[in-house]
């Protein structure tokens, strides 16, 4: 399958995020059409608020012609699991939960205990939630420039039947011309969002006024410093020895497991002041914000390759 329309000149006033628009709706709509059954990944952040705003889009007015899942680690934020439950109500969608805490209770991942990190976990349960539903296909927020793993994915990332990723048994991908045959046994996952960066994100959700959850605006929070991030004081994240609790004006750039997500100083309130805000920063938000991806060169290449998103 290929764009014709992502090589249009210039001249004809179409801006990056219209290019970026029309090739996401474009390879949402050519995967639906070839796989017999996709679903689409929704955690409640802003990359998976934008999929979904986007799949919305191209199949308007009518419904999704696939599920929404969400891989809950059981340790969100309150705001996020308001924000999923609204919105896929809103839309009249059908939500699909795989739980994390359901695979611990069903011994098939060890329990980290109260305060440590699920999002490894999340792996177990997602390949699981694909061959129960029988998925061969699932629509996912990941953008190349979150992390150097990601930038080896192709829009089309194909999984064996154990769900692993081989990033050297890559199909290419030249010209925006995509293979999205799945063979026997395989399932693929697609990131319609893998040429966009952050500031592309907040750019588009100023744009379209896509809805988020609260925590990515500035407001207050008692924090702890940890491993050099504020994390967010809940019932996963207590002070231990020596920390202090502090009162801050911080946001969320990213979300995701309350236990090694981190919070950054802001005084952001408005889409104007984040997008100055991302504009002017050197790190990506997983880099920043993400203690389970900051402590290892590797982790989250080692993940994917045993079939994380």
């Amino acid at each position: 399958m290929t764009n014709s329309s992502l090589t249009a000149p210039s001249s004809t006033g179409i801006d990056s995020i219209d290019l970026l628009e029309s090739q996401a709706i474009f390879i949402i709509r050519e995967v639906a059409a070839e796989c017999e059954r996709p679903v689409l990944l929704f955690s409640g952040g802003k990359d998976s608020a934008v999929l979904l705003h986007l799949a919305v889009k191209a199949f308007a007015p009518g419904k999704l012609p696939f599920p929404v899942m969400h891989v809950d680690t059981g340790h969100n934020f309150q705001e996020v699991i308001d924000y999923r439950d609204e919105t896929i109500a809103s839309l009249g969608e059908r939500l699909i939960v795989a739980s994390v805490q359901e695979s611990i209770d069903a011994g098939r991942v060890l329990d980290p205990g109260p305060g440590g990190m699920r999002n490894r976990l999340q792996t177990t349960t997602l390949l699981d939630a694909i061959q129960a539903n029988q998925f061969d296909a699932a629509f996912g927020g990941a953008r190349r420039d979150e992390d150097k793993a990601r930038a080896k994915e192709r829009v089309l990332s194909f999984r064996d039947a154990f769900g692993q990723w081989d990033p050297r048994a890559q199909r290419p991908e030249l010209w925006q011309l995509y293979q999205g045959k799945v063979n026997p046994g395989e399932h693929l996952r697609c990131f319609p969002l893998s040429d966009w960066t952050e500031l592309d994100i907040w750019r588009y959700i100023e744009r379209e006024q896509v809805a988020l959850p609260t925590i990515y605006f500035a407001h207050e929070r008692d924090v702890i410093e940890r491993d050099g991030m504020l994390l967010a004081l809940s019932e996963w994240v207590s002070p231990r020895d020596g920390e202090v609790v502090q009162r801050e004006t911080v946001r969320f750039r990213t979300v995701g497991d309350a236990t090694c997500t981190g919070a950054v100083l802001s005084d952001a309130t408005g889409y104007e002041q984040i997008i100055a805000e991302v504009a002017g920063s050197r790190i990506s938000e997983r880099g920043a914000t993400r203690a389970d991806d900051r402590f290892s060169e590797s982790a989250m290449e080692d993940r994917k390759r045993e079939g994380y998103f």
